[in-house]
């Protein structure tokens, strides 16, 4: 069966975010070197002869961008090797604004990367700081003008809301900025405090206050809002894009699709199973390096967990669940399924079913883990 996506992680940072739970280290260029080696191993482990047709490349970590301008020539061309990408729709690097010069804007462009995601999160230096991010406000305009002069015109940017000392004024300015870029992808998430992250053990100690539950709220709606003022229109929870601009990459996940999970800590999802790859760095390399297979953990997913993971993503969704879709995959209709979840969540405002489709409303949105949990099926 044909795997539409990939992801493949860097996990390398010049400097670790004070909310970041991802798979990260500091960059170190010996380091970097031995996990491209590894990381070779396991891509071709996946796809040994020829290259694999997929329709989404999406490079993220950590920080692709961080290596140097040799190892980011290196990984391009171990993913050019292994993967057509004239037949990719959509190529996706992450980076952080002040990563990317001229040269390495002028290599992703010539190896076929088409889109760029950048980690923005705030338009305010005192409050990027904080959080434990190494760019300026100013980053952002020389990396978006650099980008676009290069012909990198699909671009995403992400913002963060709800930070400590963050007020709902202060988020306003941070979207009202963010849109005076006029691109075509925004993406916004509220701070979530993870464990083995220096906000969780702030948190811990009680020195870390994030804003009220009501301001949170306001913020999402100001968000929803002024972007779709701009014809920027919500697609998912907390993504927003002009028509045509959604992640198709994203969309792969909420549509339950297959996709590889290549680099230390990835996810991947293939026929059959969850996979989950080694965290720690030098099991990884020593693993994938051994037999090009660094899988810390394997799940089965059977029919119970195809449906349920159908309705957890696919209500993320501003479309949400297609009754016809679910039907034709798993031959059972969505109300025989979860007969009790549908009329339960209707009566509480939070779904609204339609001729073919189970949305969430707004209120649903705001509650989206209070629904999801609904679709839990008994054993």
């Amino acid at each position: 069966m044909t795997i539409p996506s990939a992801y493949i992680h860097i996990p390398f940072c010049q400097q670790i975010c004070h909310y970041c739970d991802f798979t990260k280290f500091f960059y170190n260029e010996r380091l970097a070197d031995e996990y491209m080696e590894a990381l070779y191993q396991e891509i071709h482990t996946y796809i040994p002869g020829g290259k694999a047709r997929v329709k989404t490349i999406f490079v993220g970590g950590g920080t692709p961008t961080v290596v140097t301008l040799s190892q980011l020539e290196r990984l391009l061309r171990m993913i050019d090797e292994h993967f057509d990408i004239p037949a990719c729709e959509e190529y996706t690097f992450e980076a952080n604004p002040g990563d990317l010069d001229l040269e390495k804007v002028k290599l992703l462009k010539a190896y076929g990367v088409n889109r760029i995601s950048l980690g923005v999160q705030v338009f305010d230096d005192d409050m990027l700081e904080k959080i434990g991010r190494v760019h300026q406000v100013k980053d952002v305009y020389t990396n978006v003008d650099r980008l676009i002069q290069a012909g990198l015109t699909n671009i995403s940017i992400d913002l963060m809301y709800a930070l400590p000392g963050q007020t709902v004024g202060a988020f306003e300015e941070t979207i009202d900025e963010a849109l005076q870029f006029g691109l075509p992808h925004y993406s916004s998430y509220s701070l979530q405090i993870e464990p083995k992250t220096v906000f969780y053990q702030r948190y811990k100690k009680g020195t870390l206050v994030k804003p009220p539950e009501d301001d949170e709220a306001e913020m999402y709606e100001l968000l929803q809002r002024k972007l779709a003022d701009q014809g920027v229109n919500q697609y998912e929870i907390s993504n927003f894009a002009k028509p045509g601009f959604e992640s198709k990459h994203n969309l792969t996940y909420w549509n339950n699709e297959y996709y590889y999970g290549i680099g230390a800590g990835s996810h991947g999802y293939v026929p059959g199973k969850r996979t989950i790859n080694i965290r720690p760095l030098p099991a990884y390399v020593k693993q994938a390096k051994a037999n090009g297979r660094p899988i810390l953990h394997e799940e089965p997913v059977g029919l119970k967990e195809q449906m349920e993971e159908e309705m957890f993503l696919g209500l993320r969704k501003a479309s949400g669940v297609s009754l016809k879709h679910f039907k034709g995959k798993y031959s059972r209709t969505v109300n025989e399924v979860f007969k009790d979840a549908v009329p339960k969540l209707k009566e509480r405002g939070l779904l609204t079913v339609g001729d073919d489709s189970i949305r969430l409303t707004d209120k649903g949105k705001i509650l989206g883990n209070e629904v999801f949990q609904e679709f839990l099926l008994d054993s």
